[in-house]
């Protein structure tokens, strides 16, 4: 994947959101949000049309599964989930590209460069 990316984060754990964003900037990338909240993350898709969304699938307030259903019907963006538990993210869409957490640098950029070839994970 190219550096230079605008991510949205999907994350309600304030310092799982905050590690990843330092670590998304320092390889390059604009975050341009993180929202914690399954309204947040639509409306800030909508506002700010990211390139990427990095996608927790549990959140307290709402669903990231639910969050990204809803983007997903105005149009594709690339994903990808994240979760401590893959299986049960799975269950729900089974075709979607997931990093299971904790994750290594290795691991989130895989699943970066394979959101951004593919169309799936909806």
């Amino acid at each position: 994947m190219s550096p230079g990316r605008r991510i949205l984060l999907v994350e309600d754990d304030v310092l799982i959101a905050m590690d990843l964003a330092d670590l998304l900037i320092a390889m390059g990338h604009d975050v341009c949000h993180i929202a914690s909240t399954e309204t947040d993350a639509v409306a800030a898709a909508q506002r700010l049309a990211p390139d990427l969304l990095i996608v927790d699938g549990n959140l307290a307030e709402g669903s990231g599964v639910s969050a990204m259903r809803r983007i997903l019907a105005r149009g594709f963006v690339a994903h990808f989930y994240m979760s401590g538990d893959t299986i049960q993210l799975l269950k729900a869409v089974p075709d979607a590209v997931v990093l299971a957490k904790p994750f290594t640098l290795h691991a989130l950029t895989t699943a970066m460069d394979t959101a951004t070839r593919v169309r799936g994970g909806q």
